[in-house]
This record gives structure tokens, C-alpha cells and sequence, in this order.
């Protein structure tokens, strides 16, 4: 059920959509800039724009502000072939989020303003109109569930996706500035892990819903024997673990040039899903998506660093190789 969902090639994305401010020229501290890039931004509208440039469907469900911060946004989502057809305008003293961010590894500093963020105020009627049956999987990161009423939505999207036989696919994507506290932060994200089919996350934020990072890697062994079908462990430049079928794989990266530390987390659960998608091999879809998060940091901006199938074929084909897992 859950390659089948995917092969659909139309994805329901639940999560934020933001506007990303990164100093110019790359390396340019954010306290010296003068001049800034301005690029689409958010976790969930970047997988949706990432899956997009390789040729699927994605539809965003999210709120954004009535003001000229949403407005881009909406703007953005058209041009990169997003559906906003479930973005909803809201008004009051909730805000687009805003991410100012440094295209430099060393020191690098990014701050995120999501005070009275607009995206949480995504409610459980917003995910009940929705025509589940026209989609065949759901996507979410673990930003969606940091606070009400976006929290209640998302839970209830969960299971009309399920009513309607759509396959969960949930990126953890632990932010602690998002949580009220870390105790609930580990109750409600361990909650939508037990409710997703397909998982991928960090040894991080695996370790944080075990209870401690040394218990990670069981973590992820435990939901792909209990409840997940797939489930990836990143760990950064050691590569991947991989559960699926029963069986635990584990491959590499492929080394670049690094900009900047943001977007490849994003950029994998693109280039993963539209791999499976496509009928890769479950090593090939994490090599590519593993292929993704590269091409992202190695460029300025998140969203308009996601590559295309054919940019991540001449990358594929001109790159030494993963390294050994």
C-alpha cells in the first residue's frame, strides 16, 4: 500500500511556507550584510517544491498571513507549481514565518521568527474539507504539531488519510524554538511516529523521541518492527540506516563543498519520495535523496536549490560516489 500511495506521484503536504532572507554575497555575516537574497522558505513547502522539480504533484496545507509576507509566499508556491488550492489567508496578529539565515558553515547563524507563527493556526475544518481520495500520500513534518490548533488539525488529517487508505510519510523535524517544552514536544512527536507509515529523521531527533541519543538507532528499530514500513536514521556525514522489508541497510553521502547547513533534510524527503516514486530500488531512492540534501547545501537558498531529475542526473554522473557506509 505505501509504494503504491507514493507511485501515485500526487502528494498532500502538511506544514509551513515561509519567506528566507540570506545575506549576499555567500559567507556575508547577517550583521554586515547590505543587501539580501529573498527566497521561498518553510519545511514543508520546500519538500512540496523539491517534489514538484521532479515532476510530481504536491498541494500545500497550511495558513499564511494576509499581508505582504503571505501574499509572496502565495506568489512563490505558484511559481514553483505548488497547489494552494488548501493555503488559507488569515488575519490578526499571526505572522508569516521569516528565516534569516547565513549562507556559511563556519559560526553560522540563522534566527527564525515564528512568534504567533500564522501556520499553527491551521484547524481541524481546514483539514476537513479536503478530498483525501484525490491524493495518494500524506506528507507532514513535526513542526505542524508544536502547537494548537495546528496540532489537533494535523492529528485529524492523519486520520482522514488513513480513512481514505493514503499512505503517512512524517519527517520528525525537531525545532525546539516551535515547542513549548521538550517533555511535550517527545510525547506528541512519538505519537505521530507510532501513526506514520514511512519516518525519516535524524539520529537526533530520533535520540530526543527515545529519551537520549544513545537510544536513537533503537528508536528507529523499534517503529519500523512495530508500526512503520520504512523507516531512515540519518547521521549526517556517516550516511544512513535504512529499515525496510525486514531487512537494515546502510549507505553513505556523497561529499561536497558545503555553503550552508540548511535545506537537506527537505531535499532528501524529495528526492527519496519522487525515487520511490519512480521505481528505484529502495538504495537507489536513499542514495538519491542522500544526492538531494548535497546539491542543497553546496548552493545558496533552500527552495531554489532543489534540483530537477535532470540536475541530479548530471550530479549523479559527474560525482566520484557515495562514500563507504
Amino acid at each position: 500500500m505505501i509504494l503504491d500511495g507514493v507511485k501515485k506521484r500526487n502528494f498532500l503536504v502538511i506544514g509551513r511556507v515561509g519567506m528566507d532572507l540570506s545575506p549576499e554575497p555567500a559567507g556575508t555575516r547577517t550583521k554586515d550584510a547590505t543587501s539580501m537574497m529573498v527566497a521561498m522558505g518553510g519545511s514543508s513547502a520546500n519538500i512540496a517544491a523539491g517534489l514538484v522539480k521532479f515532476g510530481c504533484k504536491a498541494a500545500l496545507v497550511t495558513s499564511v498571513s494576509d499581508d505582504a509576507v503571505g501574499w509572496y509566499c502565495e506568489g512563490q508556491l505558484d511559481a514553483y507549481g505548488v497547489d494552494r488550492t488548501h493555503v488559507k489567508r488569515i488575519r490578526g496578529e499571526e505572522r508569516t514565518s521569516l528565516a534569516v539565515y547565513e549562507t556559511r558553515v563556519e559560526d553560522h547563524q540563522s534566527v527564525i521568527y515564528r512568534n504567533n507563527a500564522a501556520d499553527f493556526q491551521m484547524t481541524i475544518e481546514d483539514v476537513e474539507g479536503i478530498d483525501y481520495s484525490s491524493y495518494g500520500a500524506l506528507i507532514t513534518a513535526g513542526t505542524v504539531f508544536a502547537a494548537e490548533p495546528s496540532r489537533s488539525a494535523a492529528f485529524r488529517a492523519f486520520e482522514l488519510a488513513r480513512a481514505a487508505g493514503l499512505p503517512i510519510i512524517f519527517d520528525v523535524d525537531y525545532r525546539p524554538y516551535s515547542w513549548p517544552s521538550p517533555d511535550v514536544a517527545e510525547d506528541v512527536l512519538a505519537r505521530a511516529g507510532d501513526l506514520s507509515d514511512v519516518i525519516v529523521g535524524n539520529d537526533e531527533e530520533f535520540g530526543f523521541m527515545a529519551g537520549g541519543l544513545e537510544k536513537g538507532l533503537g528508536k528507529a528499530r523499534e517503529l519500523a518492527a512495530r508500526t512503520a514500513t520504512i523507516v531512515v536514521y540519518k547521521m549526517g556525514a556517516e550516511g544512513a540506516v535504512t529499515f525496510a522489508d525486514g531487512q537494515e541497510m546502510r549507505t553513505g553521502i556523497y561529499p561536497v563543498q558545503a555553503v550552508k547547513p540548511t535545506g537537506a533534510g527537505d531535499s532528501f524527503m524529495a528526492g527519496f519520495l519522487a525515487s520511490l516514486s519512480d521505481d528505484y530500488p529502495m538504495r537507489d531512492a536513499v542514495l538519491r535523496g542522500s544526492a538531494c540534501a548535497s546539491i542543497v547545501v553546496s548552493k545558496p537558498g533552500c527552495a531554489p536549490a532543489m534540483p530537477s531529475t535532470t540536475e541530479l542526473g548530471a550530479f549523479l554522473n559527474s560525482h566520484a560516489g557515495p562514500t563507504d557506509p
